[in-house]
This record gives C-alpha cells, sequence and structure tokens, in this order.
C-alpha cells in the first residue's frame, strides 16, 4: 500500500504579495528606479532645488529683504548675478528664500492631502456600505470644480495668506488620493492574507494599520511626489493673482506678479521665477513619473 503523497505548499503568486514587503521589495524598486535615466535627471533637479531652499539662509548672497535705491532694475551683474527687481532687492537672494517657501508649500499641501484623503479613501474601500456612499458622492461633487477655481474659492472664503493657502491647496487634491486610495483598498480586501487576518479574529484598526495601509503606500507615495509639483504650480498661480503670499514675501508667484509691469524695461524680474516654477514642477513630474514605473511590479526595465 503506497503512502498518501502531501503536496507541498505552493509559492505565494506575485500578484498576491506586497508590494514593499520588506528590505528586498525596496532595493528592488530602487534598482528600477535607477535604471530610469528621466527620473535621476528629476531625482537630481529635485534634489538641487530641495538643498537650495534647505540651505538658503547661508548661500544667499544678501539680505532678500534689504533694499537698495541706487540698483534699481539691474540687469545681471559681477554683483547681483541675477539682477535687481524694483527696489534694488537682490533677484537671487530672493529666489533661493523663494525655494524654502515653494517646498513648505508643496510638503504641507501634500501631506494635509494625503492624510485626509488615505483616511477617507480606507473607510470608503475597507468598510463599504453607506459610509462609501456618502464619502464617494463627496469627493464626486468636489472633482467636478476644477481644482484650481477651488482653491482660489477656499482662499477667497478664508482670505489670503500662507496657512490658508496651504489648506485650500491641501483640500483640493483630497478627493485624487481618496480615490487612489479606495481602490487599492478594495483590491485588497480580496487577498488571502486580508481574509486569513480577518479568521484569526483580528479587529478592524489591526488590519487596517498592520495590512492595508502598509500595502497602499505604492500608489500613494507616486501620487505624492506628482501632487508636490501640483501643488507648488496652484500656490504660484494664486500668490499670482494676488490671494496667496503677500509682500514683502519671497514667493515665486507673487514675484512673477510684480515683475509683470516691467517686461520691456527689466524682463528679468518676471523670466527668471518663471523659469524656476517650469524647473522644479518638470523635476516633480519626472521624479513621480519613475517612481510609477519602479514601483509597478509588472514593469521590466
Amino acid at each position: 500500500m503506497q503512502e498518501p503523497q502531501i503536496a507541498a505548499p505552493s509559492a505565494p503568486r506575485s500578484e498576491d504579495r506586497p508590494l514593499l514587503s520588506g528590505r528586498p521589495g525596496w532595493m528592488k524598486a530602487a534598482g528600477r528606479l535607477r535604471q530610469n535615466k528621466k527620473a535621476m535627471v528629476g531625482f537630481w533637479m529635485v534634489s538641487v532645488f530641495i538643498l537650495v531652499a534647505v540651505f538658503a539662509k547661508w548661500i544667499a548672497p544678501y539680505d532678500p529683504l534689504e533694499q537698495n535705491m541706487d540698483m534699481l532694475l539691474k540687469p545681471p551683474s559681477f554683483h547681483y548675478l541675477l539682477g535687481t527687481d524694483e527696489y534694488g532687492r537682490d533677484i537671487l537672494s530672493r529666489m533661493m528664500y523663494g525655494a524654502q517657501i515653494s517646498l513648505m508649500i508643496g510638503i504641507v499641501g501634500m501631506l494635509v492631502s494625503l492624510i485626509l484623503g488615505m483616511a477617507l479613501g480606507t473607510i470608503s474601500g475597507y468598510f463599504g456600505g453607506a459610509a462609501d456612499m456618502i464619502i464617494m458622492r463627496i469627493m464626486d461633487i468636489l472633482m467636478a470644480f476644477p481644482g484650481f477655481l477651488l482653491a482660489l474659492a477656499i482662499v477667497s472664503v478664508l482670505g489670503p495668506g500662507m496657512t490658508n493657502l496651504m489648506i485650500a491647496i491641501g483640500i483640493f487634491s483630497v478627493p485624487s488620493f481618496a480615490r487612489i486610495c479606495r481602490s487599492s483598498v478594495l483590491s485588497l480586501n480580496q487577498k488571502e492574507f486580508i481574509e486569513a487576518a480577518k479568521s484569526m479574529g483580528s479587529g478592524h484598526m489591526r488590519i487596517i494599520f498592520n495590512h492595508v495601509l502598509p500595502n497602499s503606500l505604492a500608489p500613494m507615495i507616486v501620487l505624492s511626489s506628482l501632487r508636490i509639483a501640483t501643488a507648488i504650480l496652484s500656490a504660484s498661480g494664486l500668490s499670482f493673482l494676488g490671494m496667496g503670499a503677500q509682500p514683502p514675501t519671497p514667493e515665486w508667484g507673487m514675484m512673477l506678479n510684480t515683475g509683470r509691469e516691467f517686461l520691456r524695461s527689466a524682463p528679468h524680474i518676471s523670466l527668471i521665477p518663471g523659469l524656476a516654477i517650469m524647473y522644479v514642477v518638470l523635476g516633480f513630474n519626472l521624479l513621480g513619473d519613475g517612481l510609477r514605473d519602479a514601483l509597478d511590479p509588472k514593469m521590466k526595465l
């Protein structure tokens, strides 16, 4: 009589494994990112921007608020590498300090969107039912408005200023985070490890924080990098309209606005902030596209 053969347990399929489970997952994603030339260009562009913002206090040649009435509207020169503005202030120094403001707006706005969006998306996707319907209908209403107009309306109600600007930037990006997080949670609910955790008696909070949220990070990381660029661009647009940073704050969008009056006599006042905004937004978009490819397990570079 032959002994019954016991089949060896099959290895978990690649699509059932957490995307960034442990160190090997992160290392593979980092390897794919390094192989993406466009992503690395974006990475170095963003790195330069962050370094300038962090060390602006030490590398800026002048005080960004110091006025020199003898040096009004001077073009780029040896002493003023990017020229001076209508008050004789050094544009290079103002650009460096403006990088701090743009970085702060981008990060704070993204964090507000990320926290609120992941909370709402997780509740909607995990519990479903009436909570899902109510949350998603609210998100649909918010998405019916163009993001910039929604932010403009929020700032108009709250009033101009940096704090209100960051709140508005954060709120208008919440629907994107909520819907993507909900999609990830819905797909995770069908996975075997979630069903196993439920069958073992794990509570909802334990499952959400130990299993659902960690395995929903990949799309959130990609969207966060792209939304930082959107936040910086939207903040510059609102400041350009006078609804964001107020004078004499060295904010790029406001510098772009004040330079409109001198486009013929001193075009560098508007040209330089505009190029800086384009540089930063391009860098974050390239990095975000690279992260999307690197964190996609189906991508083969």
